[in-house]
C-alpha cells in the first residue's frame, strides 16, 4: 500500500527527532521483553527432558511425585529435583532462576539483602555452607539487585512489575481515548445545549478530588487489576474531550461538512468519517503523555497501599519498601531509577510525536 506524502513527512519528523526516536524503540524493546517476563525471570524450568517426556514446567505445574517426590508442588530450585532431573535427562532454565513470588530462605542475613554477582553452584552451596549434593542446597542466579524485606529477588519483581505497569497504563490509555474522544465529539459535534449541558458535567466532575475518591473506594472494594482499570477510568477520560470538542466545533461548519449533510449523509458518518481524522492529529499527540500520567498514578496508588493486591509485583510497592527500609538504598534506587527511565522515555517519544504532527515540520 502506498504512503501518503503527508504520512512521509510526519515519518520524517519522527525520525528527525533523534532522542525521541531512539527514546521510542528503546522503551518498545523493554516492552517486548518484558512481555515475555516467565521465560526470562522463573523459579522453573523453562523445559524438561525427564526419563524420554518433555514437560513444560512453565505452563503446567507438575506434581513432585512425577520426579519420584511426594510434596503436591515440585521446587524445582531444590537440588534434589534439579539432580534427579540431570541424571534421567535436562532441563532448560530462563537466565534468572526467580518469579517475582520466589522467596529465597537461604540467604545469608536478614532480608533485605544486599546486591551479589552470579555465582556458579558450588559457589553458592559454599556461601551457605554446604555441598552440592545436600537437600538443603538451593542452585541458581545470586540477586544481581537484592532482595526487599520479604527475602523476594527484586530484579525478578522489577521485570514483572514494569510489564504490569505498562499493560495498566496502555489498557487505561486506550480505554480513556475512546471514551474522551466519543464524548468531545458529541460535544463539538452538535453543540448547543448537548455541548452546554456536558460543559457543565465536565465542570462539576473535575472539581471531585479524585484522589481522595480513589483512596475510599480502593479502601471498600477489594482491589485487582480490573477494579483499579474501571476507578481510574471514571477520572481519566476527560483529559481528551477539549482537544476532539475543539476540533469539532472549528470543522462541523466547514464546506465539505454543509454539503455531505446536504447530500443525506447521516451524522455518524460525517463525525467518524470526515471529521474525527483531523481531530486524531492532535489527540495522538497527547497519547504518550497521558500513558505516562496511567502509569504514575498506578505507582502513586501502589505506593500508597491502595493499589494492586498485595503481593503483586509494582514499582510502587518497590518504592513502598525503599521507604520503609531506609538500611536498603538499593530498593529506593532501583525503584526511582526505572520509573523515571521509563517516564522520561515516553516524554522523549511524545515530543518526537508531536514534531510528528506538526504542520509547521518540513523535510529541510
Amino acid at each position: 500500500m502506498a504512503v501518503s506524502s503527508i504520512t512521509q513527512r510526519r515519518l520524517a519528523n519522527f525520525r528527525r527527532n533523534r532522542r525521541g526516536y531512539i527514546s521510542f524503540w528503546i522503551f518498545v524493546i523493554l516492552v517486548l521483553v518484558t512481555l515475555f517476563a516467565e521465560a526470562i525471570s522463573n523459579d522453573k524450568p523453562l523445559m524438561v527432558s525427564y526419563q524420554g517426556e518433555l514437560l513444560f514446567p512453565v505452563v503446567i505445574d507438575y506434581p513432585e511425585s512425577k520426579f519420584g517426590g511426594f510434596l503436591a508442588v515440585t521446587q524445582y530450585r531444590s537440588s534434589v529435583i534439579q539432580n534427579e532431573i540431570n541424571e534421567n535427562g535436562w532441563a532448560l532454565w530462563p537466565l534468572f532462576r526467580f518469579s517475582h513470588r520466589t522467596v529465597d530462605t537461604t540467604l545469608p542475613g536478614p532480608a533485605p539483602t544486599p546486591p551479589s554477582w552470579l555465582m556458579s553452584d558450588e559457589e553458592n552451596c559454599a556461601r551457605y555452607g554446604q555441598g552440592v549434593d545436600d537437600p538443603g542446597c538451593i542452585l541458581g542466579n545470586m540477586h544481581v539487585l537484592g532482595t526487599d524485606d520479604q527475602g523476594r529477588d527484586v530484579l525478578a519483581r522489577l521485570i514483572y512489575g514494569f510489564r504490569i505497569s505498562v499493560l495498566f497504563g496502555l489498557t487505561l490509555t486506550i480505554l480513556s481515548s475512546v471514551v474522551g474522544v466519543v464524548a468531545g465529539a458529541v460535544q463539538g459535534y452538535f453543540g448547543g445545549w448537548t455541548d452546554l449541558l456536558f460543559q457543565r458535567f465536565i465542570e462539576i466532575w473535575t472539581s471531585i478530588p479524585s484522589l481522595y475518591l480513589l483512596l475510599i473506594i480502593s479502601s471498600i472494594i477489594a482491589p485487582s487489576f480490573w477494579v483499579l482499570l474501571v476507578i481510574l477510568l471514571l477520572f481519566s477520560w476527560v483529559a481528551l474531550v477539549g482537544v476532539v470538542r475543539a476540533e469539532f466545533l472549528r470543522g462541523r461548519n466547514f464546506e465539505y461538512v454543509n454539503a455531505a449533510r446536504a447530500l443525506g449523509v447521516g451524522n455518524g458518518t460525517i463525525m467518524f468519517r470526515h471529521l474525527l481524522p483531523n481531530a486524531m492529529v492532535a489527540t495522538v499527540t497527547f497519547v504518550p503523555f497521558i500513558l505516562g500520567g496511567s502509569i504514575t498514578t498506578l505507582t502513586a496508588l501502589d505506593f500508597l497501599g491502595f493499589g494492586l493486591p498485595p503481593g503483586s509485583p509494582s514499582l510502587g510497592e518497590l518504592l513502598a519498601q525503599g521507604k520503609n527500609n531506609l538500611q536498603a538504598p538499593w530498593l529506593g534506587l532501583t525503584g526511582f531509577t526505572v520509573i523515571s527511565v521509563m517516564l522520561s522515555l515516553l516524554v522523549f517519544a511524545g515530543e518526537a510525536v508531536r514534531d510528528a504532527f506538526d504542520p509547521r515540520k518540513s523535510f529541510g
